[in-house]
């Protein structure tokens, strides 16, 4: 849309691996998700009003790097304390960063603003088990960032399977994944950034930010 081309729907996870293990379920099954995601809108054929953006972040055990960097760099500048072009046109971040276990709901970080928009937008894939929106906080992944800034940035609710007990060691490797769970979270990140890219409506910042 000539309008709306600059705004941005995010999409991210991280690359994190742990001495022996390679990383599989934290967070190559992110990264996976996303990169899938993209793929099956590219695939579609549908053309969204606004920019749908893939990032896989670096440094995110280290405290949150890749994802700081960027928005340092795009949305706001810290040191001048002064919003960036990209702060207006920053509509959504939806990160994954728990494992490969099935998709289950969203925690919205306290943002009542954001429930009308995810109610609306999930009764079409209510039948794969995505049916809870939480006021919740859930912390230490990159939504983070985005989320100190008043900006709409969430993290999923997932299945634990076994993340848990092998994230972090030497058994986090790819055999453990489930793959099954992961097309089908792939499918709902691509319904998601998609009705967020085409609703007339954006959730609006959180109020008394960026100045707060």
């Amino acid at each position: 849309d000539p309008k709306l081309k600059d705004e941005v729907v995010l999409i991210g996870a991280h690359f994190d691996s742990w001495h022996g293990g390679t990383g599989a379920a934290d967070n190559a099954s992110g990264c996976i998700v996303m990169a899938e995601a993209l793929r099956i809108i590219k695939e579609s054929g549908i053309q969204p009003k606004r920019t749908i953006r893939l990032a896989l972040w670096g440094g995110e055990e280290q405290g949150l790097y890749g994802s700081r960097g960027y928005a340092n760099s795009y949305l706001y500048d810290s040191q001048k304390k002064k919003a960036l072009k990209g702060y207006e046109n920053f509509v959504l971040y939806l990160n994954m960063d728990n494992g490969s276990g099935r998709f289950r709901g969203i925690y919205l970080e306290e943002t009542d603003m954001a429930v009308p928009f995810f109610q609306t937008w999930m009764k079409p894939i209510e039948s794969l088990g995505f049916n809870t929106l939480t006021l919740r906080r859930t912390g230490s992944t990159d939504h983070v960032t985005f989320n100190r800034m008043g900006l709409p940035a969430y993290q999923f609710i997932q299945d634990p399977l076994e993340y848990g007990r092998t994230y972090h060691t030497v058994m986090d490797t790819y055999e453990r994944l489930s793959l099954q769970d992961l097309k089908i979270d792939a499918v709902i990140v691509a319904w998601l950034a998609l009705n967020a890219a085409m609703d007339d409506a954006r959730i609006p910042v959180k109020p008394g930010y960026p100045e707060s």
